[in-house]
């Protein structure tokens, strides 16, 4: 297929999104898919206008100023599918961009779908701004529902989406790499330069340090956590991440750890030497890092939305707290708490239960509904031209 993908965030930009869009693209260009990359510039990056990729101007996102979106480019876009037009469009994030994107290929009879990620609702609460919530949900729907297929990571997030009157939703997950994120990292240097030992149990969090992320809780449960048992009160928290909620998740002395931001081998490293791991999130629609953990053997505790929902079993391989109950979480926190202890049943199941979250088992669904999507437009005829000899104009 000649598929143009459009994402609003990509590396060097460290978020679960980035990392799975460009998981993707990788994936589906290793399939031999022409796939034509949209993007915001990177600040300082030189322009890109090739074929298989195109940067655009962009702008920062003012909580996050090391994030971007995309400013709507219609022409541009317009000029670009008249002479290479894609099979199918695909937007991986909601912003002007994407709304760019949707806009010029239906005008120009491309299908569309889309990824849903943001829980508005949450986000802004998270901001005193409740009022901008409706406005948010109704653009989103709007947005969604103009595109032929939008994929949603759970069952639980079809449901609700259904419920507001979203339209066309198709469940397609998310994987985990469990050759990265396993156990077998777990470093004993790594842990003494946390200044734990052996027998210590360390807490940890991965993400953006945010409101929206609820890491304060993470910061009142650890708190709780280090009065529940005789060794409890010489666990070390270790934050994997950066934001602007750092400064106030400070503890007094050498019981908190700040790693800061981490990727790749050393990250899945990180887990691997933690023991117990705390998800507060309220709204990731998914949240990567729970089955990393998972992956890595961790003892997770985490509120039943987003990945838990699908990847834990309560009192199983993991914890989940119902509802947005604090209390709730602490309790789970506590269970996990219990269930830390190396070589535990909780920790084994927690690995196990991963093996079926298999990217190419997930990516080839997301595959297969494109090529369905794909094949309801007119079919695809190439001709020669400079973006090579079979992947070029549609006449």
């Amino acid at each position: 297929m000649f598929i143009a993908y459009v994402t609003e965030t990509w590396p060097p930009e460290v978020n679960g999104v980035a990392l799975t869009t460009a998981r993707t693209v990788r994936w589906l260009r290793e399939r031999n898919h022409f796939v034509d990359l949209i993007r915001p510039r990177q600040p300082g990056e030189e322009p890109i206008d090739r074929a298989g990729e195109l940067t655009v101007p962009g702008m920062a996102i003012p909580v996050y100023r090391a994030l971007r979106f995309g400013l709507p480019v219609h022409g541009l876009l317009h000029r670009r599918w008249l002479q290479r037009r894609p099979e199918v469009v695909h937007v991986a994030t909601e912003g002007p961009l994407a709304a760019s994107a949707v806009s010029v290929a239906l005008r120009l009879g491309i299908p569309v779908t889309s990824d849903f990620r943001t829980d508005f609702h949450q986000y802004c609460a998270h901001y005193d701004a409740g009022w901008v919530e409706p406005i948010a949900r109704a653009w989103l729907r709007r947005l969604h529902n103009r595109c032929a297929l939008t994929f949603v990571p759970t069952p639980t997030v079809q449901a609700a989406l259904a419920a507001e009157g979203f339209e066309r939703l198709a469940v397609v997950g998310r994987g985990v790499d469990a050759a990265c994120f396993t156990p077998e990292r777990r470093s004993e240097s790594l842990r003494r330069r946390w200044g734990v030992r052996p027998q210590d149990p360390v807490v940890l969090h991965v993400g953006r340090l945010a409101a929206e992320k609820n890491v304060e809780l993470v910061l009142r449960a650890f708190l709780a956590l280090r009065t529940m048992a005789p060794i409890a009160p010489m666990a070390r928290l270790v934050w994997i991440g950066e934001g602007p909620m750092r400064e106030r998740l400070t503890l007094p002395g050498p019981i908190a750890v700040f790693a800061g931001v981490e990727r790749g081998t050393v990250l899945a490293r990180s887990y691997a030497s933690a023991d117990l791991f705390l998800f507060p999130s309220l709204t990731d629609t998914y949240g990567n890092v729970v089955p990393e953990a998972l992956a890595s053997g961790l003892s997770v505790a985490a509120f039943d939305r987003g990945a838990a929902v699908t990847c834990i079993l309560d009192g199983d391989n993991g914890f989940k707290a119902s509802g947005d109950s604090d209390v709730a979480f602490m309790r789970a926190a506590g269970a996990a708490l219990a269930g830390a202890r190396p070589g535990s049943r909780v920790r084994q199941r927690a690995r196990e239960s991963i093996a079926l979250l298999d990217w190419d088992r997930v990516l080839v669904q997301f595959e297969s509904a494109l090529r369905r999507v794909s094949g309801e437009a007119a079919p695809f005829v190439a001709v020669p031209g400079p973006w090579g000899p079979d992947r070029a104009r549609v006449h």
